[in-house]
């Protein structure tokens, strides 16, 4: 299938929610998606050898609700991105992300993730045969640089040198990546940021469209940032109050702010169909103790939703009941 449309950025992509490991998952999508009804959610990084080899649906299934959706693949063999991408298109995924930024010593040794930024022939060999398999738009997520490579020259021929190979759209995580000595919690914390390489990006490659990601949160002038790329990507900000997350969608999408009984209506409704297929009440209550931040009540909300005794009884009421301490 040959990719008629290889760059679709959308309205979706002003506001995107970040692949996340371990967080961004299809329960925390669908609370991202009550939150920000416009906006692109990406999943966790899903490693193509999970794809091929795994438990396809585990990694695959997603509720419809969560459309527009990107899956983050994590890999570096041309041949096995594009069978990924052949397998995934039965899920209907509305686009799929390479990983170049990902900066942890498993994927450090399995050679992709911000690995990859120092083989820009290879990414774009990698997008040219997931292009190759689907219509649907292929991203990618970098950094700025890594510790034995940086500076400005470096990113812009990483970029330019992808971007001719067929990608047309990129997230850029404001930091390099530091590949030894320095954990993935504080990649993400401790290289200092730096958007005028991103906004310099913009000016540069006026074809190709730029999403900002790394440090953004309650504090930043998203009206600024906009003028200065296509979109933002939030990521922990969101995570840790969804909230937020509502705030951003009502000021980019305009979309209505949420009510939070109605979101906590829906989940307990999500949770109830979840439970009957099977899914753990944990596996989604895991990702609600966000919720009411700052708010009186808050801590019974969380002490009840993270009971192990209250939690054994995998029973979604148990939403509602925590919902009527939370004053």
């Amino acid at each position: 299938m040959t990719n008629t449309h290889p760059h679709k950025f959308g309205d979706s992509h002003r506001l995107c929610t970040a692949p996340m490991l371990d967080w961004s998952d299809r329960h925390c999508r669908y609370l991202f998606r009550l939150f920000a009804p416009k906006a692109m959610v990406y999943t966790e990084m899903v490693s193509a050898g999970a794809i091929l080899h795994g438990d396809r649906e585990k990694h695959l299934d997603f509720s419809k609700e969560e459309h527009p959706i990107s899956l983050q693949l994590g890999g570096n063999s041309p041949e096995d991105l594009a069978n990924c991408v052949k397998i995934s298109n039965q899920w209907g995924y509305d686009e799929f992300n390479i990983n170049c930024g990902c900066p942890s010593e498993r994927v450090q040794n399995g050679n992709f993730g911000a690995t990859l930024m120092l083989e820009p022939s290879l990414v774009g060999d990698c997008v040219k045969a997931m292009s190759s398999e689907t219509d649907a738009t292929i991203s990618v997520k970098h950094r700025l640089g890594l510790d034995s490579a940086n500076g400005y020259g470096f990113l812009s021929d990483f970029v330019g040198t992808v971007s001719e190979a067929g990608c047309k759209m990129f997230v850029a995580h404001a930091r390099i990546a530091v590949l030894s000595g320095m954990s993935p919690k504080k990649n993400r914390e401790v290289p200092a940021l730096n958007y005028d390489y991103v906004y310099q990006l913009k000016k540069d490659f006026p074809d190709c469209s730029f999403i900002l990601n790394g440090g953004l949160d309650q504090s930043t002038d998203y009206n600024e940032v906009l003028t200065q790329v296509d979109g933002v990507m939030i990521g922990r900000a969101a995570y840790h109050t969804p909230e937020f997350l509502g705030t951003l969608s009502h000021q980019i999408h305009l979309c209505a702010s949420p009510k939070i009984e109605a979101i906590v209506s829906s989940i307990h409704r999500y949770a109830q169909e979840q439970v009957k297929k099977g899914v753990y009440l944990r596996a989604i209550t895991r990702h609600l103790l966000g919720l009411f931040h700052g708010v009186k009540g808050a801590k019974n909300w969380r002490r009840l939703l993270s009971s192990p005794e209250e939690l054994s009884k995998n029973d979604a009421g148990l939403i509602l009941k925590a919902y009527e301490l939370v004053n």
